[in-house]
């Protein structure tokens, strides 16, 4: 096609686009992508525009799935098309997909499609965005094309900078000098005051071909082996060392770097003739693929860790030392704000400086959540669209208490949260002077507080928390962290330890709670679709008795002489109990034989998270010594609503009826099997529902030891049979959340929540 021609059908027809009055912004760019594409004889034509952190969204496309617009985003020089941005250059591929930089996104459906021409849209020297064309066969576009493409990229860029399309021009320089909110989900409570950071992690490779394979993997086993040494330094860091959630993830997250597959992975593309650099980017790219074909959360949690780690490794090889990030620009009270973030990237900031966080994705389940609890960050996700209207310095307030972000706020607004820091600093001190007194109602009832814990690191909090004990010892840790099975006398060392820290308090030990989103390198595992509810923890165990009973044999061994509690995990028929005690017995009768000093008792417990075992707790009781309600799973199962995923996790309460009334009919069995009931999970970490708890009849509660504070200085001010009343009163007729009601009863009564 002449250029010529083609290229004056396009001006005219986008010229037509423009004058249309009544046409918004997404409609102008759906018609130009059409027409780009059917001038151009192309499959597909997609417009990329560029954000404030330098990532990419879909903004219009003919061709691709329609749901991905606005939906698929592009980190910074990811794939061919960040590679257009990042570098202002025109990207020609007849088969695109086997380009080293291909980045394979499976919610657009570009599989079939094979050459790909892509320009950036620029004005003035600042890339605006990509223009990018497709077609099924395998072809090289001619220089005509090429040449068409430019040129309607120039006018492409003059419209977006006129205004004409939502999201650009002048519209968004004076939308950033106002104040505005932005309601999102609170996921590490606190209140911040700062300035903004954009972060932009990722590093753009640029090299792609080795000139010396030999010396590029060479650079690769240094890099591994700097990436490795980093990790290690991240989890001795004075605040992330010690007990909680975020052990598991940072766990979890360095066995992704000592994942031999990946290793392999990385060498291999080496050898193929890729620089260090480029390999990572390839295999990071088709990883990710496969990680989001699958529809469960999960992987996209593990998605983002890999991103994560591959990024690190990135800047590893850019020369760029692991540690610390604090840049000169780097404010000294930073509120980050990102799309998204793994969890070591937050660890990555000098936490001197770094005061807040704000992603637009991400829930509370999230890892870089998680962390963010840990460091005592606070932090709000699902901001959605902040990314766009903030500039590095501006003014802005993260309260991760109430969910939102101001930005660019007015003095009164400065003044009174500064005013709510100070009250919050106070409160902190308040709950210190709590460790060592009781933690009793003030009519009399007593309440044992234990927290959570996985590790031996974690056992120091169980006396500088004030802790009763140790409601819950993930044992899977230990199993998590090894290259290979953990022998019987390894496990034993273990769990002796353990106890011997615990200096006589209880210890329930859980048994195996592997599968699901945990998984073991050396164990070969099924791929699942909905590995929440799939083959896991009592159900591994029980269809592996050799493993199980390995840990039950050290377990006995450990406990020599003392009390052994011993909690199942995921019961979910009365049944399931007899099939694991009789393993527990073989394993009893065994050692007796051999003269083994055995524990001074053995208590077996239950832990409730699957519905279906509510419905059956006169069967299951009676075979029980103990209860523990896992809160977390059990709330999610409830409401078939997976707590990882942002779109349903807030589309339910626990402060709900429904739930309640489960958890009252499940003390009130226990009352009358006496049956000893706790429950682990963060309802226990929260003070207003586990005031609630307490109105229910639940008087052990298992939580991070940080929690403990906040819930015994509530469990001193309340009065346990008011509560009580008020419940009965609302489970009687009530329906939907009864949180405004039980929050009013609190202030009322003037508890501490």
């Amino acid at each position: 096609m002449p250029t010529e021609p083609a290229l004056r059908v396009i001006m005219r027809r986008l010229r037509e686009i423009m004058s249309e009055p009544a046409a918004d912004g997404q409609e102008r760019l759906d018609k130009i992508v059409r027409q780009i594409a059917g001038v151009m004889v192309a499959d597909v034509c997609s417009l990329y525009l560029k954000r404030q952190d330098g990532s990419l969204e879909l903004f219009a496309s003919e061709g691709l799935n329609r749901t991905a617009v606005h939906t698929t985003m592009l980190k910074r020089g990811e794939g061919l098309v960040g590679r257009c941005a990042e570098m202002g250059v025109l990207i020609n591929e007849p088969d695109a997909s086997k380009h080293p930089a291909f980045s394979y996104r499976p919610e657009t459906g570009e599989e079939i499609y094979h050459s790909l021409l892509a320009v950036p849209v620029q004005r003035s020297g600042q890339v605006l965005g990509v223009l990018v064309v497709q077609n099924r066969t395998v072809k090289e576009y001619s220089d005509e094309d090429a040449e068409v493409m430019q040129a309607t990229a120039m006018v492409v860029a003059e419209h977006l900078v006129s205004g004409a399309v939502s999201g650009f021009g002048a519209g968004i320089e004076i939308s950033k000098a106002l104040s505005l909110v932005v309601k999102g989900e609170p996921i590490s409570e606190g209140i911040a005051l700062g300035h903004v950071m954009l972060h932009e992690p990722r590093i753009v490779v640029t090299k792609l071909m080795a000139d010396d394979p030999v010396a590029e993997l060479r650079r690769l086993e240094d890099a591994l082996l700097e990436l490795k040494t980093s990790l290690d330094d991240m989890l001795s860091h004075e605040l992330l060392s010690g007990a909680g959630d975020h052990r598991d993830v940072l766990e979890a997250y360095r066995m992704f770097a000592h994942d031999r597959g990946w290793e392999r992975r990385l060498r291999e593309a080496v050898q193929s003739g890729l620089t260090a650099d480029a390999a990572v980017e390839r295999v990071q790219n088709g990883t990710r693929a496969r990680m989001l074909r699958q529809p469960d959360p999960f992987w996209r949690e593990r998605q983002r860790d890999l991103d994560d780690l591959s990024d690190r490794l990135l800047r590893i090889l850019a020369g760029r030392a692991t540690g610390f990030i604090n840049p000169p620009e780097m404010p000294s009270d930073t509120i980050l704000v990102a799309r998204n973030m793994g969890p070591a990237e937050l660890i990555d900031y000098d936490g001197t400086r770094l005061r807040g966080l704000v992603i637009e994705d991400g829930s509370g389940q999230s890892h870089v959540a998680i962390v963010a609890k840990a460091l005592g960050i606070p932090a709000v996700g699902q901001a959605t669209g902040l990314v766009e209207r903030v500039t590095a310095g501006d003014a802005i307030i993260v309260d991760g208490v109430a969910g939102e972000v101001h930005v660019r706020p007015s003095s009164d607004v400065v003044n009174a949260y500064t005013d709510k820091v100070r009250f919050r600093a106070r409160r902190q001190k308040q709950y210190e002077k709590l460790r060592d007194l009781p933690a009793v109602t003030k009519d009399g009832e007593r309440i044992a507080l234990q927290i959570n814990a996985g590790l031996l690191q974690d056992m120091p909090h169980l006396a500088e928390s004030g802790g009763d004990g140790i409601g819950l010892f993930r044992t899977e840790l230990m199993f998590m962290l090894s290259h290979s099975l953990p022998r019987v006398d390894r496990q034993t060392e273990a769990y002796s330890a353990v106890l011997r820290e615990a200096k006589g308090k209880p210890v329930v030990f859980r048994s195996l709670d592997i599968g699901g989103d945990k998984i073991l390198p050396y164990l070969r595992q099924i791929p699942e679709e909905n590995p929440a509810i799939g083959w896991r923890a009592i159900r591994m165990s029980l269809d592996r008795p050799a493993l199980f009973r390995m840990q039950i044999r050290a377990l006995l061994r450990a406990a020599a002489g003392q009390q052994l509690r011993i909690m199942l995990p995921m019961i979910a028929v009365a049944t399931e109990m007899d099939e694991a005690r009789a393993l527990i017995d073989k394993e009893w009768a065994l050692a007796k034989a051999r003269g083994t000093p055995l524990p001074s008792e053995l208590l077996i417990g239950a832990m409730i998270e699957v519905p279906s075992v509510l419905f059956e707790l006169d069967e299951l009781l009676p075979r029980v010594d103990f209860v523990s309600v896992g809160s977390n799973d059990l709330m999610q199962f409830l409401f078939a609503a997976d707590r990882s995923n942002p779109r349903v996790v807030n589309r339910f309460d626990s402060l709900s009826a429904a739930p309640l009334k489960a958890l009252k009919m499940l003390a009130g069995a226990c009352y009358r099997h006496n049956v000893a009931l706790t429950l682990c999970g963060e309802m226990a970490g929260r003070p207003i529902e586990a005031m609630c708890l307490i109105g229910l009849g639940f008087r052990t509660f298992s939580m991070a030891p940080a929690s403990i504070g906040p819930v015994k200085a509530m469990i001193r001010s309340l009065d346990a049979s008011a509560v009580t009343d008020l419940l009965d009163d609302l489970l009687v007729a009530g329906s939907g959340s009864l949180r405004a009601e039980i929050e009013a009863f609190a202030v009322r009564s003037k508890v501490e929540i």
